[in-house]
């Protein structure tokens, strides 16, 4: 299917040059088609950019939600430490978290309430997941103390200072030492 092959090339250049330094006219040339054909399937450069953003903010959930299905009967700090260096892996391997989490931090600024939107809604359902998952660990005696939104929000704070080294820095090393100093502290005040 076509559309999907724009996608795929869409997501490649999207992810490497951003919105700015894309062009309709590289995704075509990268699927084989010409520049007019992607009309036939995307109303613009914007349409096609939403769309992969779609894309990448289902695959990013249903990552979310099936590691912790997976793991929900699990050991807290296993599950919780394991769901940190699973994000650093994707990060480096699969594209669609990469753009996800560049177009999060540089978003388009004529895009910026939509991406927003997209990245409000995102951040709703995987707090709720977590919240669901804290409440069942504090009812069952695993963890400490402390309510499940606080304990939530704090979890949400480790991966987003995770987040920001990987878009940032990029530096393996300083991404495992943030980990490191992160997860002793969160892992320190939550623990029995």
């Amino acid at each position: 299917m076509k559309s999907d092959e724009i996608k795929k090339a869409a997501l490649k250049y999207f992810s490497i040059h951003g919105y700015e330094g894309t062009s309709l006219s590289q995704i075509a040339e990268e699927v084989g088609i010409r520049k007019q054909s992607i009309y036939s399937h995307f109303k613009g450069k914007d349409d096609l950019f939403l769309s992969v953003l779609m894309d990448a903010k289902e695959m990013e959930l249903s990552s979310y939600v099936e590691y912790f299905k997976m793991m929900r009967n699990s050991d807290p700090e296993e599950t919780l430490y394991g769901f940190l260096e699973e994000m650093i892996k994707m990060f480096q391997e699969v594209e669609s978290l990469k753009f996800w989490l560049r177009m999060g931090f540089f978003p388009p600024t004529h895009l910026y309430n939509e991406i927003q939107k997209e990245t409000d809604d995102l951040q709703v359902q995987q707090e709720a997941l977590m919240e669901e998952i804290f409440r069942s660990w504090l009812s069952e005696g695993a963890l400490n103390t402390g309510n499940a939104r606080t304990l939530t929000l704090a979890y949400s704070g480790v991966i987003v200072a995770i987040m920001v080294e990987l878009v940032y820095a990029d530096n393996r090393e300083r991404v495992a030492e943030k980990l490191a100093a992160s997860w002793s502290i969160f892992w320190r005040g939550i623990s029995k």
